[in-house]
């Protein structure tokens, strides 16, 4: 039989009545939560979160947007009006 041993976390007291209320809805209790979501970090060797930015994208996903739009404003045509933008579009 493996020992068993304890985790203490600090976490403010709205967070952890918010999450303990939502956890009884699933008829988990807080222990059960952490063990569930350390034994899902062994499992995906990583953090079982789809974790995003304040704008919805994954970090990775985020980083290529920022990279791609660096690029294309380096090779970027700027145009004095629209009716030039208009008249290079429709030639």
């Amino acid at each position: 039989m493996s020992s068993q041993n304890t985790i203490q976390i600090r976490i403010d007291s709205k967070t952890k009545e918010a999450a303990r209320k939502t956890l009884d809805g699933v008829g988990l209790d807080m222990s059960s939560a952490v063990k569930l979501f350390l034994t899902n970090v062994i499992n995906r060797k990583g953090v079982p979160l789809d974790l995003r930015t304040e704008n919805g994208f994954t970090l990775a996903q985020e980083e290529a947007l920022i990279s791609e739009t660096e690029e294309a404003k380096k090779d970027a045509r700027r145009f004095a009006s629209v009716d030039a933008l208009m008249k290079d579009l429709n030639r």
